[in-house]
């Protein structure tokens, strides 16, 4: 990855928080906790691993992605394009 040390450091410390969110859903779901609360919880992991999944793709694109592209191989490109098109589905879905 091609991220930068603050990139990285606020990327790490995002997942860090889930972590421990991961962790209290745990302790929810142990407790009997009312499902509601549960699935609010849930709802807030999902939209935190949203917003550190944006971060590492545009990461992907300004580096990788476009360096494949500016290669000048044709067969570069077209891989490139199938893994976006993928990732891009599998996040859709």
């Amino acid at each position: 990855m091609h991220l930068d040390d603050q990139q990285r450091d606020a990327v790490l410390k995002r997942l860090r928080r889930i972590e421990g969110q991961i962790r209290g859903l745990q302790r929810m779901v142990e407790e009997d906790r009312y499902c509601g609360d549960v699935l609010n919880q849930i709802s807030s992991v999902q939209q935190a691993l949203r917003s550190v999944g944006k971060v590492i793709t545009r990461t992907h694109l300004e580096t990788c992605v476009t360096d494949a592209l500016r290669s000048g191989d044709p067969e570069a490109a077209r891989r490139t394009y199938d893994e976006i098109m993928d990732l891009l589905y599998k996040q859709l879905k």
